[in-house]
């Protein structure tokens, strides 16, 4: 007899394999790869078990310019002091590097990690992502369009986007205070040695430095008036989400109003479309195990496990606010709402857990949100349509919570004490904050910035905590689609009550 195995198992077991092979074959922090480019030919050299490595770079007159030391193990300190140097300082930089023997090196054009087998797999994680990435674009569009002509009126697409709306800034809110709470209740930033702190400052500087000269070039307002689109068919080739929830919507309510033998052939379009998105996503989720497995493996084969023992009590805060918020929040919202059975609720939506751990995106993940919604938990696809890709876009519960973990972390470290008005002022920062991150890897830690700022914490301090983002970026996005999947539940529940109620 054949048992067949659930996805999701198969998928949590990639996850503990991709990790246990990632920490089998890590890269080594001990050596790195140099191409240079002389006699019209590039020349790849290893570096390793150097005692000592001196940048120099000089200006025209041939004096130094700028001078840095780095010491023994520090292999990423290097590959990003590079990355961040502009082209003509790349052309005069200069390398000695210190081992049995002195040796300089001229017209580097690249530095980089040498892969081990976990991290050179890499490649088919990326085309996992990218595979689901090319799904929820015209997903979005066609399921969103559909969504809201099939409301009918104007009315009841009101009523269903306010309630969707209000529950989003509720459990925004909670999470956020969640964040608050349990941070200052184990005040992980005192537990933070001073050496530890001046390394980690020193590491990530450069990082930190290029986070915070991207936050310098949003605009709220500006940010708001882009919500709509001038080129609806630009937005969709550029991936801008909330334009296309935009243009969808407003098409999709045009189509009720105008003669409906004329909507009926676009929406029967986009219908066919949309089914023909789902039907995609069952065949790209039969390659989800082994595309995890190759993300897990690298990402643990990069990054190692030595910082997490640095920052041990800051990512136990983290962790335990998002655990809290998850197993608490969400079965209340489920259970009294929704009037659905939490365990039914997190059984049906563990596939789409386990992708949005692996890739750390709601964008890449939403197309396996919808199957799990609609297919799993019978949600219909006049609710998911509209519920689930304005929550991946606006609703960032995870990236909330972390947000304020994170600033009272910062805060602590510096020995500054956060008065009541400036936690609220974190608060109200990170909800705005949280409905203009975009649902992509890595973007909470720029909006971060925006936050720290409005409370006069030093955004260097961002330097503290990047180097376990990455993991943490993976474990927040849980929350994310998990708040999603359960807004869609309540609202769906509150419509049926609606409809028995009114005549």
């Amino acid at each position: 007899m054949k048992i067949a195995v659930p996805l999701y198992i198969l998928i949590l077991l990639a996850l503990l394999l991709g990790a246990i092979f990632g920490a089998i074959f890590p890269v080594d922090k001990n050596k790195f790869k140099i191409i240079t480019y002389e006699n019209k030919k590039e020349h790849e050299l290893i570096i390793q078990d150097w005692s000592k490595i001196e940048s120099y770079i000089y200006d025209s007159s041939s004096s130094i310019h700028l001078h840095k030391t780095f010491k023994v193990n520090e292999q990423i300190q290097i590959i990003k002091y590079f990355s961040f140097l502009t082209e003509s300082e790349k052309q005069s930089l200069v390398l000695k590097v210190y081992n049995d023997k002195t040796e300089e090196y001229k017209n580097i054009i690249s530095i980089d990690k040498i892969p081990s087998i976990a991290s050179a797999i890499k490649p088919i994680g990326d085309l996992f992502i990218r595979l689901l990435s090319f799904l929820a674009i015209p997903l979005v569009l066609a399921s969103l369009l559909v969504g809201a002509a099939s409301l009918e009126d104007v009315k009841k697409f009101g009523r269903i986007g306010l309630k969707t709306l209000g529950l989003y800034i509720i459990t925004t809110l909670i999470a956020i205070t969640i964040g608050l709470l349990v941070a200052n209740i184990i005040q992980p930033g005192t537990r933070l040695s001073e050496q530890s702190k001046t390394n980690l400052l020193n590491q990530y500087q450069n990082i930190t430095i290029d986070n915070i000269t991207k936050i310098q070039d949003i605009d709220i307002v500006k940010f708001f008036v882009e919500i709509v689109p001038t080129n609806p068919f630009k937005a969709i080739a550029e991936g801008q989400m909330l334009q296309i929830i935009f243009f969808a919507i407003v098409l999709g309510l045009i189509l009720t109003i105008i003669d409906k033998t004329k909507a009926a052939t676009v929406i029967k379009f986009f219908e066919g479309l949309s089914e023909a998105m789902i039907k995609l996503v069952g065949f790209v989720m039969l390659f989800a195990p082994l595309g995890v497995f190759a993300l897990i493996a690298s990402t643990i084969a990069e990054f190692g496990f030595d910082i997490i023992t640095t920052l041990f009590w800051y990512m136990s805060t983290v962790l335990l606010g998002l655990f809290i918020h998850t197993i608490l929040i969400y079965p209340l919202i489920v259970s009294i709402l929704g009037r659905t059975n939490p365990i039914t609720f997190f059984k049906s939506i563990a596939p789409a857990q386990a992708v949005a751990f692996s890739t750390s995106s709601s964008a890449a993940t939403l197309p396996v949100t919808f199957d799990c919604v609609e297919n799993r938990l019978g949600i219909p696809k006049y609710i998911s349509s509209f519920v689930l890709p304005l929550g991946a876009t606006i609703n960032m519960d995870g990236t909330a919570l972390y947000q304020g973990v994170a600033a009272v972390f910062i805060a602590q470290v510096y020995g500054i004490d956060l008065n009541l008005i400036q936690q609220l002022t974190i608060i109200i920062t990170a909800v705005l904050a949280s409905i203009g991150t975009a649902p992509v890897p890595g973007v909470g830690i720029i909006m971060l910035v925006m936050i720290l700022q409005s409370v006069h914490i030093p955004p260097e301090g961002i330097a503290l905590i990047i180097g376990v983002d990455r993991f943490l970026d993976m474990c927040r996005t849980i929350p994310n689609i998990t708040g999603d999947a359960s807004v869609a539940v309540a609202i769906y529940n509150s419509e049926r009550k609606y409809n028995r109620i009114m005549p």
